[in-house]
């Protein structure tokens, strides 16, 4: 990025101001119409939409809250634990940071507010290969908890995507995870309209957009011009977004996979997987985990609910696999819910930008007090103690595919 304003917390203005925001925006509805508002209708609409019909995000966020719990009562609950130990490192709560891809354009220094807010609130960070600051500068912000997520950039033999690892290795970061489910770009129709490409620029329509929306125009001012802070050393002085549009794609290969596990000196998962035999092949290859998900609806306008396929994906692995759950999560009980279905820990990525969005610098850190805080309510609603008793609770999930409806085996 370009030269801009130190992001710097005042912890003791924050400590004031996150109850506050808890009273003012209790729910991701409300983040979603002051969100609106304030960013430019091209983010916006670039952060809510889904590929080809749409309709990915609403499945996601319909099969999440279709699913019960039965609570228990009678059970003293005042001492609750919602942390949770993945890869030798206890967090506070299964709840970590996805990546967003063009998040400085979302909300200007976006990768660092995530990393900033990841480290106070002792929660993983997945920062991607797209974010708007290096690997290098997101784990000096967040030492203890940055994963890094590798999309695929075939060219030359995924030669730059084997130096991102190296980098990420150097640089201190605790997880990598492989992105499983961009083999080609999807169609996405509101981006299409809003002439949201890569190398996206600014015509007429948008102008008129950012000149409408001053908080987001203060933030780039303060900022700087959003860039691929990663991808800037293999771009050869060219804009990196017109490197990332000509080589981001063609997928991994298990083949690529297997030599990226190793290579890579540490956990290693791959995300984006809906099917139990692509979780059995990653496990074959030795990954440590997987990540369900379906990239938010972003990718594939017919896949699945991330969630209806996951107690599938965590009985065909056991406890062989860290299972972690991704797409659709806005809220404690959808942690609870996941965790119900057989995932260790969730991710979410629209709540904590639309946070962002809707409040400014502060909106990661009040996610994840959010998060938490409704995750601490479910727990002691159900009569449980902690993030690992969760996965007991007695749950109904009618829209879960069953096993043997998934198909045949083909890795």
């Amino acid at each position: 990025m370009d030269a801009r304003a130190p992001i710097e917390p005042d912890e003791a203005r924050l400590a004031q101001r996150l109850p506050l925001l808890r009273r003012r925006f209790p729910t991701i509805e409300d983040l979603e119409r002051r969100a609106a508002r304030r960013i430019p209708r091209f983010a916006f609409e670039f952060l809510q939409g889904g590929a080809g019909d749409d309709g990915g995000p609403a499945r996601n966020r319909s099969a999440l809250r279709s699913i019960e719990i039965v609570p228990r009562y009678g059970r003293e609950v005042r001492d609750v634990d919602t942390s949770v130990e993945l890869f030798g490192h206890r967090y506070a709560a299964p709840i970590g940071i996805s990546p967003i891809g063009m998040d400085g354009l979302m909300w200007p220094g976006a990768t660092e507010l995530f990393a900033r807010a990841a480290q106070r609130m002792n929660i993983p960070y997945l920062v991607g290969t797209l974010a708007t600051a290096t690997i290098e500068d997101v784990t000096r912000r967040a030492p203890d908890v940055t994963w890094f997520q590798l999309y695929p950039l075939a060219a030359d033999d995924h030669r730059v995507s084997f130096d991102l690892a190296r980098r990420a290795q150097a640089a201190g970061a605790r997880v990598l995870v492989a992105t499983l489910d961009v083999p080609v770009r999807s169609k996405r129709p509101r981006d299409l309209r809003n002439g949201f490409v890569m190398p996206f620029r600014i015509g007429p329509r948008n102008a008129i957009d950012i000149a409408a929306s001053p908080p987001w125009l203060g933030a780039l001012v303060r900022r700087g011009k959003p860039a691929f802070a990663n991808i800037v050393p293999y771009a050869g002085g060219r804009d990196p977004a017109a490197f990332v549009g000509a080589h981001v794609g063609g997928g991994f290969a298990w083949e690529v996979l297997a030599r990226l596990r190793e290579a890579w000196r540490g956990p290693m998962l791959v995300k984006g997987v809906l099917h139990p035999a692509d979780a059995a092949q990653a496990r074959s290859i030795g990954m440590d985990g997987v990540i369900v998900s379906n990239h938010g609806g972003r990718q594939f306008d017919a896949a699945p609910a991330s969630i209806d396929v996951l107690p599938a994906i965590a009985a065909a692995v056991g406890d062989d696999m860290t299972v972690i759950l991704d797409s659709g999560v806005t809220s404690g009980v959808d942690m609870m819910r996941a965790l119900a279905c057989g995932a260790r820990s969730t991710f979410a990525g629209r709540a904590f930008m639309l946070a962002l969005a809707a409040i400014g610098d502060d909106g990661a850190r009040h996610m994840a007090a959010s998060f938490i805080d409704e995750f601490t309510i479910a727990l002691g609603q159900c009569g449980l103690r902690s993030a690992a008793e969760a996965r007991q609770a007695p749950v109904r999930h009618a829209t879960a595919w069953p096993r043997d409806t998934l198909g045949g085996d083909r890795p």
